[in-house]
């Protein structure tokens, strides 16, 4: 990948670790300790679909920095990199167009989890796509440093 490209693929790779860090770790927990858990659910809820887009252009600016310096880049870094580029596009996509809307459509059923039963069918359901959406999320900052990690040990 020739020194511009290069430099523009670790940007990209930077405000996708430092975008999700920042969003996982800093500005939600703080929105949750101010905010009653309903209405920081609405906050938090009111940020995902900027979130979540801004995620999906970060990969797909990767996928195309990425294909763009190719051809100096080794074959197996390349097949290697652009795997999880693919596999972190794949997520991106299925967080934003399936998974996020069926944890939209729940929250929507739920007027209030502070008067919901802890063990109401409604409350576990999105339990269990709250957590498949954190793990994601988790996967995809994972998926962020091991790329910009390969990106740093590639000889160039």
């Amino acid at each position: 990948m020739n020194n511009t490209l290069n430099v523009l693929y670790n940007i990209v790779l930077s405000l996708w670790i430092g975008g999700i860090a920042i969003f996982t770790f800093l500005i939600t927990p703080v929105i949750f300790r101010v905010f009653d858990r309903d209405m920081a659910g609405k906050i938090v809820g009111k940020l995902f679909p900027g979130y979540f887009l801004y995620l999906l252009i970060l990969a797909f600016l990767a996928l195309v920095l990425i294909l763009a310096g190719r051809h100096v880049i080794a074959s197996s870094a390349f097949t290697l990199s652009l795997a999880f580029i693919v596999i972190a596009l794949i997520i991106n996509i299925f967080v934003a167009f399936k998974l996020h809307p069926d944890i939209k459509q729940i929250k929507q059923e739920i007027h209030s989890f502070e008067s919901l039963a802890p063990d109401a069918p409604l409350r576990k359901r999105f339990g269990t796509l709250h957590a498949v959406s954190a793990a994601l999320n988790l996967l995809l900052l994972a998926d962020g440093v091991t790329l910009l990690i390969m990106n740093s040990l590639i000889k160039k």
